[in-house]
């Protein structure tokens, strides 16, 4: 664990923005941790990443980063650049400006990336702070990049034993190649299906199709946002959530009470963007799920192998649907799953007895606990 100078905090660097479709949940999650970490413990550096990649540091007034009245926030480039500098185990802070001497912010300790969908949970930011020899909170590269690509997820999953759902994986090619072979294997399916990108979360272009004649522009959806989308059957069954906190030392991974989001009709046929982040009567959560006790025993224990299916470190939120005949179907892991207060994660494990304070501290020091480089 690194050791702050005499007299100096644990500095702790807030990473939120990024360039995916993302970016806005991801500036609203930075909100609810500036605000809840323990500032007489961090000394908090909060960098803001704009949409085209350049990162500026942020003021730290969380209130600018919520979301109000449906507003999406937004960072915005500026004259000033933020870069990692620094040499092996003393990684640093620099900001530089066109024409002017670089100014050093000083080192830091952790990095928090609260970053999500791609450039950012997906292993590529991850990447750049292992080169950087600094330690960050989350997953590592690998279990971010197979945590982010809904197709290699379900291929890990297989390989541990867990039940995954009928799916179909469509790469770029293939669908330029011979769209009609994509869309009869996805016809063998069933309807309706759900048309989702490979690599991309909080249910950006995902689309429900009922019919046929709605694929195409479903399909079109999705590869706005990946050119590799992955097509799921519909699964009749309840939606399951369980929060995972990777274990201290050589502990096996900690899981959370099960919870469960009951959409509450409307305009939402699933647990859309919108019921997520934007209507907050759209959706209610039930924690912990009313389910027989070994079911939820069960759901624990699959949860934690899923974390430990993909490699994953910190945190994540594993997904199930509980079928009416009682089996349980996994559908993803998220190695950096919404955080804000009133999200699912934070929300589960506060029901458990872990409050969103001091989840933050309990990630913060399981990243400085771990070794960099390779483990």
């Amino acid at each position: 664990m690194p050791n702050p100078s005499p007299g100096r905090k644990i500095r702790v660097a807030l990473l939120f923005g990024g360039r995916s479709s993302e970016h806005a949940v991801s500036c609203v999650t930075a909100a609810g941790v500036m605000n809840a970490i323990d500032r007489d413990k961090y000394d908090v550096v909060p960098i803001g990443i704009a949409k085209d990649g350049q990162w500026v540091l942020s003021d730290g007034e969380w209130q600018q980063w919520a979301l109000n009245s449906g507003t999406m926030p937004e960072v915005r480039a500026g004259s000033e650049t933020v870069q990692l500098a620094g040499g092996p185990g003393r990684p640093g802070l620099v900001v530089t400006r066109p024409n002017e001497v670089p100014r050093e912010l000083g080192e830091v300790d952790v990095v928090f990336p609260l970053m999500h969908g791609a450039f950012g949970e997906d292993g590529t930011i991850q990447g750049l702070l292992e080169l950087a020899d600094v330690r960050y909170v989350g997953a590592g590269v690998l279990a971010s990049a197979v945590g982010m690509d809904k197709h290699f997820m379900k291929v890990a999953f297989e390989a541990a034993g867990l039940k995954v759902g009928p799916y179909v994986a469509v790469t770029d090619k293939e669908w330029r190649r011979d769209p009609q072979a994509v869309r009869d294997a996805i016809g063998a399916l069933g309807y309706p299906v759900f048309v989702k990108p490979c690599r991309a979360g909080s249910s950006v272009g995902i689309t429900r199709v009922e019919r046929e004649d709605e694929l195409d522009a479903a399909i079109t959806e999705a590869r706005r946002h990946d050119l590799r989308i992955v097509v799921e059957a519909s699964i009749a069954g309840r939606e399951i959530e369980c929060g995972v906190l990777e274990g201290r030392g050589s502990d096996a991974p900690r899981t959370s009470l099960p919870g469960e989001i009951v959409v509450q009709g409307g305009a939402h046929t699933f647990y859309d963007f919108e019921a997520k982040y934007v209507e907050a009567s759209a959706a209610a959560l039930s924690c912990p799920a009313d389910l027989p006790g070994e079911v939820i025993a069960e759901v624990r224990e699959q949860a934690a192998r899923a974390f430990d299916a993909v490699s994953a470190e910190g945190l994540s939120r594993v997904d199930f649907f509980y079928t009416p005949d009682g089996e349980l179907v996994i559908n993803e892991i998220n190695t950096m799953p919404g955080f804000t207060p009133i999200s699912m994660y934070p929300q589960m494990w506060a029901a458990t007895g872990l409050s969103y304070h001091d989840l933050i501290d309990e990630l913060i020091q399981l990243a400085l606990e771990r070794p960099t480089g390779l483990r």
